[in-house]
């Protein structure tokens, strides 16, 4: 796979689509585990936002790897780490992205066993570190504009 540019299309559609969903998480009664766990709806919402969220964040990852690397990477926990390779994300994201990736898996394939009292820890404890990585990836972006394609 050879290197191509970066859409910026693309760029600001999966950034959005982060930005709209853990807004949705800000949205939930996250004040207390009592409040979220008390009406069932609350943990089908929240682990709907986090995991489009996530799913939308790897995808930007995938899209930036592909078009400005020419790098495939199929699973989504070889994102983060190739990002890494290609100094497109620093060493103190990287691992906790890796855990996102597989949380997205969990979230995904293993739904079943996600508590809502684990999603809450989740949702209140480690949303913080998709807007990290969000910012350093489009951070990446801004200091190099010769990557990307501004076309529609």
């Amino acid at each position: 796979m050879s290197p191509d540019r970066i859409r910026q299309s693309v760029v600001t559609q999966k950034a959005e689509t982060v930005r709209r969903m853990l807004d949705g998480v800000a949205s939930l009664p996250l004040a207390s585990a009592a409040a979220f766990t008390s009406d069932p709806r609350m943990a089908a919402a929240g682990e709907s936002y986090l995991r489009r969220a996530l799913e939308a964040l790897l995808d930007l990852g995938r899209h930036l790897l592909a078009k400005g690397f020419g790098v495939p990477a199929v699973e989504y926990k070889e994102i983060p780490t190739k990002l890494r390779e290609a100094d497109v994300l620093d060493a103190d994201l990287t691992t906790p992205f890796i855990e996102m990736a597989g949380y997205r898996n969990r979230l995904t394939h293993f739904y079943d066993e996600v508590t809502p009292d684990e999603l809450y820890r989740i949702l209140t404890d480690r949303v913080d570190d998709v807007r990290a990585v969000l910012a350093a990836l489009l951070g990446w972006i801004d200091r190099h504009p010769e990557r990307l394609d501004r076309t529609l």
